[in-house]
């Protein structure tokens, strides 16, 4: 039975005629999550077997994997550090926490460190102003983070991610 699509379009590949529609497309995120979820990133390699076995072209899945920021195309480390980086956080100093994280991790923000373990991030709101300045490490919320806490909080991560 054909599928029922909102917007439909025939594309020819290896010469087969396939049908494009929003349910091949309403696979896309939750693919790219399973491969993130399983290798911590997503290679070109992977955009290219996904938009074959959906039988899109391969910009879409990059536009996708480019505009949501828990996808990222490029490989992280083990332990990913955001520090926000909205109004209330900036006033309340997280420009001096991310400096004191880059001299802990020896990196810049956008980096990981040589040996994979960390990587340096800023983000939009979490949800903690009330408690600024506030990281995210992972999928964990911290707020009220000084400089003065960061070589700690480092040190503790390291032991916890080396169990």
């Amino acid at each position: 039975m054909k599928p029922v699509c909102a917007v439909e379009k025939v594309i020819e590949k290896n010469g087969k005629n396939i049908i494009v529609c929003n349910e091949t497309r309403s696979h896309l995120l939750p693919v790219l999550r399973d491969i993130q979820d399983r290798k911590g990133y997503i290679s070109d390699r992977d955009m290219q077997e996904i938009a074959d076995g959906l039988g899109i072209h391969p910009v879409e899945v990059y536009s996708v994997v480019t505009f949501y920021s828990f996808l990222t195309s490029k490989k992280k480390g083990k332990c990913i550090i955001r520090v926000s980086n909205c109004m209330p956080n900036v006033m309340s100093g997280s420009k001096n926490v991310i400096k004191a994280f880059e001299r802990a991790l020896k990196i810049k923000l956008g980096e990981t460190t040589k040996d994979g373990r960390f990587t340096l991030e800023t983000t939009g709101c979490i949800g903690m102003c009330d408690q600024a300045p506030a990281i995210m490490v992972n999928d964990q919320l911290m707020g009220k983070i000084s400089p003065n806490k960061v070589g700690q909080l480092i040190a503790d991560l390291k032991k916890v991610r080396s169990k």
